[in-house]
């Protein structure tokens, strides 16, 4: 039995759908494709597959990764490929196959591509207003969690970040503390925004990356 790392992409109308739906997809495509996965064992049995860290609501991701194990350890990758985009809606496209290196609990760190516009002001305030915020020697915002809602400061989770001027939009290029113990969601870093300057932004999200805490990408 190996075990294999599935990489693909989420985009278009999927971007929209929940990670437990995204889950249900990926099953049904796993069932439907008659690859040589391995299945639970018990009353209900059904094809084992699981994600290193689940992609937010509305998020873009250019490279997302599950992990299942095949039966065959000499089925080829590239008819994983195949089979998989033959069974998936438009907007999810399996594009490598790879044997899983690191464990899903090594991740600690995404980097994302934040694209944030202000309908009718220029580009360039909102680069300034960015640059400000991650300036500020603390950022705190009220966080929601399974115990209920905190004030959390999500400075320490920047790692690194730019700001650049778009024709009509800023672009942030950042990356964030990820993973099971520390996971700061983007959207946490518009909230602060808006809150800072009481203005309401559009935003679009694409997570690009996973790393280890050694910042070698997830693999």
């Amino acid at each position: 039995m190996k075990n294999v790392r599935i990489w693909f992409k989420k985009d278009d109308a999927c971007r929209y759908i929940s990670h437990l739906d995204l889950n249900r997809t990926m099953l049904r495509a796993l069932h439907k494709s008659k690859l040589p996965i391995w299945h639970t064992e018990g009353f209900n049995p059904h094809p084992f597959a699981t994600f290193p860290l689940p992609l937010s609501l509305g998020f873009r991701g250019v490279n997302e990764c599950m992990d299942v194990k095949l039966e065959d350890d000499d089925f080829p990758f590239e008819e994983i490929i195949t089979r998989l985009n033959a069974c998936l809606p438009r907007g999810i496209r399996v594009f490598k196959v790879t044997e899983a290196v690191m464990k899903a609990g090594k991740v600690a760190y995404a980097s994302f591509t934040v694209c944030l516009s202000l309908p009718g002001k220029p580009s360039g305030l909102v680069c300034r207003q960015l640059e400000e915020l991650l300036a500020c020697e603390h950022i705190e915002i009220e966080k929601k969690s399974k115990k209920g809602r905190k004030t959390v400061d999500i400075k320490p989770a920047v790692r690194d970040f730019s700001v650049t001027e778009r024709f009509d939009f800023a672009e942030l290029a950042i990356i964030l503390s990820a993973g099971s113990s520390d996971n700061v969601n983007p959207n946490l870093l518009v909230a602060a925004l808006e809150q800072r300057t009481g203005e309401t932004y559009e935003a679009d999200i694409t997570r690009n990356e996973l790393y280890n805490a050694e910042m070698e990408p997830f693999r």
